[in-house]
C-alpha cells in the first residue's frame, strides 16, 4: 500500500542578502502545511549560523513542524515546472514538502546520544511500522559514524540514503531539533514508496588487481608486481612522465563485495613514492584488497548519470511525488559546468517534480560513504 494524501509535494529555493527575507520567499512558494507534514530543508554554509532562526521561522510561517536537512556548500532545487537551479557559494536555502501521514515517519534527532539510545526510543514505533529505508545526513568529523551507519543498515535493517554536511562554518544537522550529531534524519515507514539510484563520478581504466603486499596501510604490490608500476602501466606514457597531473583526474576505487553491479568506493591516491614504487590510498588497505583504478571527466561522468536515470525511469510506474538528490561537492560546476546541468538532467529525463538536494562532502547509500557520486532518491 501506498500512502496517499490529497496535497502534492512542493519545493521552493531561494537567494539574497539575508536569511529571513529569503526564507520568506520560499515559504510564500510553497505555502503552508499541515502540522504532521515533512519538510526537507538545506542552506549553504554563509546561513550557518543562522540555521536556527531559519527553522524556528519555517514553523511559525509554514505551520509545519517537523523539518530534516543539513548544510552544504552548494544547493540544487526546484521552484516550477522547468525552474530549475543550483546555488554554490552564495547564500541560499531549498526547501521541499512532504505530505506523509503522521505514523509513516519518525525523526532521528540530532543530539548527541548515541544511535542505540535513540533507537531505543523508536522501538514500539518500527515494531509496528517496520521502516525500510532512512534519509540520514551525517558528521564528516564524528569518527562514530560508520560504526553508527552498520547498526542502523545491519541491525535496523535499513537503507540508509543521503549525505554528510559540507560546510565551512560547522556541521549542523536538522531533525526536529538543530544539533551536531554523528548522524540524524528520518526514519520512512515500508508504506513509503522510494526508489533509488546512484551515478559514479568516475569509470574504471582497466582491471581490477589484488593488493599482494600492503605496509602500514601504503600499497607495495599489485598482483605480485610493484604498484606503481601497474598503475603507471594502466594510465599510459604521457600521465607516468608527470606524475602531478593524475591529482584530481585519476583516482583508487575498492570495488564492493557481492554488488552485482560493479559498485565500488573511489577513493583519493593521497601519496606516490617514486623509490619505493609504492601507492597509498585514502583507505585502510589489507593484503588481498581488490583495487582498481578510475578516470574522472565530464564525459564519463554524463554517460553514467544519463545511464542511472534511464534505469530508474523504467523502474518508475507512477508520477513521481518528489525528489532528493544529494551530489559530491566536487560534481556540480566543478565537473558539468556552471549551468546546473545535473540538476537539468534529471527533469529532462524524468520530468517535473518538486526536487531539493545539496552537494556533499560524502554521499550514502545503503550502508557505505561514497565519494564523487549522485544519489537520487525519487517519492512515488
Amino acid at each position: 500500500m501506498t500512502v496517499t494524501t490529497t496535497a502534492p509535494f512542493r519545493s521552493a529555493f531561494g537567494t539574497g542578502s539575508h536569511w529571513a527575507d529569503i526564507a520568506r520567499s520560499c515559504l510564500d512558494r510553497i505555502g503552508t502545511g499541515g502540522p504532521d507534514d515533512l519538510g526537507f530543508v538545506y542552506v549553504t554554509d554563509h546561513l550557518a549560523p543562522d540555521l536556527p532562526a531559519i527553522i524556528d521561522q519555517l514553523r511559525l510561517r509554514s505551520g509545519i513542524e517537523n523539518w530534516v536537512g543539513t548544510i552544504g556548500i552548494g544547493l540544487l532545487g526546484r521552484n516550477g515546472a522547468g525552474d530549475v537551479t543550483e546555488f554554490f557559494d552564495a547564500p541560499a536555502i531549498s526547501l521541499m514538502v512532504a505530505p506523509l501521514s503522521p505514523d509513516s515517519y519518525r525523526l532521528l534527532d540530532p543530539n548527541p546520544g548515541g544511535g542505540s539510545s535513540r533507537m531505543r526510543a523508536l522501538a514500539d514505533w518500527m515494531a509496528a511500522r517496520q521502516p525500510a529505508a532512512a534519509i540520514v545526513h551525517g558528521n564528516p568529523e564524528n569518527a562514530h559514524l560508520p560504526a553508527i551507519m552498520r547498526q542502523l543498515s545491519h541491525d535496523a535493517g535499513l537503507f540508509l540514503l543521503g549525505g554528510l554536511t559540507a560546510s565551512r562554518r560547522g556541521y549542523l544537522q536538522v531533525a526536529g531539533e538543530v544539533g551536531t550529531a554523528a548522524i540524524s534524519g528520518v526514519l520512512l515507514a515500508g508504506d513509503v514508496r522510494l526508489v533509488t539510484g546512484l551515478s559514479q563520478g568516475c569509470s574504471p581504466i582497466g582491471p581490477v588487481h589484488v593488493a599482494t603486499r600492503v605496509e602500514n596501510d601504503i600499497v607495495m604490490e599489485l598482483d605480485g608486481r610493484p604498484a606503481l608500476e601497474v598503475f603507471c602501466d594502466e594510465i599510459g606514457e604521457v600521465l607516468s612522465r608527470d606524475l602531478q597531473k593524475v591529482a584530481g583526474f585519476i583516482f583508487a576505487a575498492l570495488p564492493v563485495t557481492g554488488s552485482d553491479t560493479g559498485d565500488y568506493l573511489v577513493r583519493n591516491i593521497t601519496g606516490i613514492d617514486r623509490n619505493s614504487r609504492a601507492l597509498a590510498i585514502g583507505a585502510e588497505i589489507a593484503e588481498g584488497q581488490q583495487i582498481l583504478f578510475t578516470r574522472r571527466d565530464r564525459a564519463s561522468a554524463t554517460a553514467d548519470f544519463k545511464r542511472m536515470l534511464r534505469r530508474l525511469k523504467e523502474r518508475v510506474d507512477r508520477p513521481i511525488k518528489g525528489g532528493l538528490y544529494v551530489s559530491c561537492v566536487a560534481r556540480g560546476p566543478h565537473l558539468f559546468g556552471p549551468d546546473a546541468e545535473e540538476t537539468r538532467m534529471i527533469a529532462e529525463h524524468l520530468g517535473d517534480f518538486p526536487l531539493t538536494g545539496f552537494f556533499a562532502n560524502g554521499e550514502i547509500s545503503h550502508d557505505r560513504i561514497y565519494a564523487y557520486t549522485g544519489v537520487l532518491t525519487l517519492f512515488l
